[in-house]
């Protein structure tokens, strides 16, 4: 009886590590608020939007396989003369990614530990997309947390097709 009780505490507690910094599918984390436009596969469990449905999430389709992106056929990088990362530090992906319409966008941010990562399109011209990374650190009181970072892949809906458009991402950290 006591393995049984132990299985089922230690079961509970892996499912509440998972839930809020999984980076595995929008929407599977808890529930949170981002901007319009925003989706934090995982960390904010934000819906997007994606076709017809406005409130379906929008699953990332490009995931990291030992350090490398495997990249879906349906979709599409953005060239690396239009990914302006110079504000960035060598923590994050200088890369993009566009599917769906062409207005869904995957980015990388940074988590792990007791980091949550999520972007907010925080800027849309003619010329120009702007993409803010933003980090959130949550550290409960009383708990440790581990210092790993990993790259979690994040989706964000624009008004219009990125296009021809210049992509620029910015970081921003937040204690949360």
């Amino acid at each position: 009886m006591r393995n049984a009780v132990a299985a089922v505490a230690l079961a509970v507690v892996l499912a509440g590590c998972s839930s809020g910094t999984q980076s595995s599918a929008p929407g599977s984390g808890s529930s949170g608020t981002t901007p319009a436009g925003t989706t934090a596969p995982g960390s904010s469990g934000t819906p997007g939007s994606s076709g017809a449905n406005p409130t379906a999430p929008v699953q990332p389709p490009v995931s990291i396989s030992e350090d490398k992106p495997v990249v879906p056929p349906n979709v599409t990088p953005v060239a690396k003369d239009k990914v302006d990362t110079t504000s960035l530090s060598d923590t994050y992906r200088d890369e993009a990614y566009v599917f769906g319409d062409g207005r869904d966008l995957e980015v990388f941010g940074v988590g792990g530990g007791c980091k949550e990562a999520r972007a907010e399109v925080t800027g849309q011209s003619a010329d120009v997309v702007q993409v803010t990374l933003v980090t959130i650190t949550k550290q409960p009181a009383g708990t440790m947390c581990t210092q790993e970072i990993r790259q979690v892949p994040l989706t964000v809906r624009l008004d219009a097709p990125l296009g021809n458009r210049r992509l620029v991402l910015e970081a921003r950290e937040e204690m949360g």
